[in-house]
């Protein structure tokens, strides 16, 4: 039987425990819920409602106050990041054809549709698909040069904090990648067997609380 996956608030509420352990000073860096209202202005600006899991999930945490690997690949974006980002590519895909599917891409290189909810270390978006059909709600990359990237993604972000949650507390991978402490008390996310970052030595972090 396939486990069942936990809502974002309660994923947030395991993750947030073992960051608070184990390296309070990237919990810190965790920003307190997003007003409601806060929200709602968003949707209209992006003219639809946000996806249920990314809504509980801002009203958790309303991203970050600085880049953090808190995340395996991604760094949440407040819901004012969301719509800077989101805006930002709506514009720049308009002047340059990226909203249509270039005849070698399978995806166009932006869609009004696609929310950007997280960023990697080099600005590209981690975007949640709400286009409809049976993969709206999957997690895919978006930005730069190429076309969306939905290979190998998540089926929704629930099921991604789901993952990072499960692996903090009972072990295991997040889609190959396993946490780590930094020699600075930070947190990273790398392969197995990794042992150094930057020349800085890497240790297994801790699996539960204590």
């Amino acid at each position: 039987m396939p486990q069942q996956v936990l809502p974002p608030s309660e994923s947030w509420r395991l993750i947030d425990a073992w960051l608070a352990t184990h390296v309070a000073s990237d919990f810190m860096l965790l920003n307190p819920p997003a007003p409601l209202d806060e929200i709602r202005k968003a949707e209209r600006i992006l003219g639809a409602p946000l996806p249920d899991d990314l809504a509980e999930s801002l009203q958790c945490h309303n991203g970050v106050s600085a880049w953090t690997t808190i995340l395996p690949e991604q760094s949440p974006l407040s819901v004012s990041g969301i719509v800077d980002h989101w805006q930002t590519c709506m514009g720049v895909a308009a002047e340059n054809e990226g909203l249509s599917v270039r005849p070698w891409e399978e995806e166009p290189w932006w869609h009004r549709l696609w929310v950007p909810w997280a960023e990697s270390a080099d600005g590209v978006a981690q975007v949640i698909d709400r286009r409809p059909g049976p993969d709206t709600g999957r997690l895919g990359w978006a930005g730069h040069s190429g076309g969306g990237d939905f290979t190998e993604s998540w089926p929704d972000l629930a099921s991604l904090l789901h993952a990072v949650a499960q692996a903090l507390h009972e072990g295991g991978d997040v889609h190959g990648l396993r946490p780590y402490l930094t020699a600075q008390g930070g947190m990273w996310w790398d392969e197995e067997g990794c042992n150094e970052l930057n020349g800085y030595p890497l240790r297994p972090a801790p699996i539960g609380l204590p």
